[in-house]
């Protein structure tokens, strides 16, 4: 198939400020790709120009294999999985958390008249347990701390079977446990040959689970750094993309990164 994502001499303007700035950028088949840079970068604008979610002011995006701007971006967005805050805040607080993941395989986030049998609901059950939240499921949203919340979203993103999955800042708000069972089970999915390209933006190298191939750096709208990640999570990388000297190591498929002494 054509790349998953083609960014073409992409911008984003809004008003006199450009957010994203002449930004290329292909995500091919098998791949999975970790976008991570500072605040204000343009990530997650980066991110919701690759869910159908926004249109560039200049330049082309493609989403697997369709142009925006060309199609129907209602049944694009049913191909890709999401995870963001901005999705989040579009969740009623008092829907139960199994129906939010249920409702996913509907591209909606509020249970109406629509049904599910009996395959829709153990998925929905097992998606809960592989991000270990399997235990909510019956817990109104607004009743979840910010971790919980993450998690659930994570396991949402996954209902429809998505052919490309996007997580913005998924461990967030985690603690320590928390962000490592996400990982564990985010490394696990992207060790799987048949899962959905994914796509993860994150501020720390410590987030970026094992088995992910890519890596985008930005920095003020523009791409500081792209290609595999051995190549692009370096010291050299790093320290120009965060202003500042970066000791970077990578042992047993995690990064890290402290500040030069």
């Amino acid at each position: 198939m054509a790349e998953v994502l083609d960014f073409s001499h992409v911008s984003v303007r809004r008003g006199n400020k450009v957010i994203v700035d002449d930004v290329s950028w292909q995500v091919d088949d098998g791949e999975r790709w970790v976008v991570l840079g500072p605040n204000g970068a343009g990530k997650t604008t980066v991110i919701q120009l690759a869910a159908g979610r926004m249109f560039p002011t200049r330049g082309t995006v493609s989403v697997l294999g369709e142009r925006l701007g060309a199609v129907d971006v209602s049944e694009l967005r049913t191909r890709v999985g999401l995870a963001s805050a901005a999705l989040a805040e579009r969740i009623p607080g008092t829907e139960k958390v199994l129906d939010i993941v249920l409702t996913a395989a509907y591209g909606m986030t509020g249970r109406w008249r629509e049904e599910y049998d009996d395959a829709d609901v153990a998925r929905a059950r097992d998606l809960l347990a592989a991000f270990g939240v399997a235990a909510l499921e019956g817990r109104r949203f607004a009743t979840l701390s910010e971790g919980e919340r993450k998690r659930v979203q994570v396991a949402r993103s996954l209902m429809s079977d998505p052919e490309l999955l996007i997580l913005d800042e998924p461990a967030s708000g985690l603690d320590l446990g928390g962000r490592e069972v996400l990982l564990r089970a985010l490394g696990e999915l992207a060790a799987e040959p048949h899962a959905p390209i994914l796509v993860l933006v994150t501020h720390h190298v410590e987030e970026i689970p094992p088995g992910f191939t890519h890596g985008l750096l930005m920095r003020a709208g523009r791409i500081e750094a792209a290609g595999e990640i051995g190549t692009v999570m370096t010291s050299e990388h790093l320290s120009r993309t965060f202003g500042m000297g970066l000791q970077v190591e990578h042992r047993d498929g995690r990064f890290t990164a402290r500040a030069r002494s």
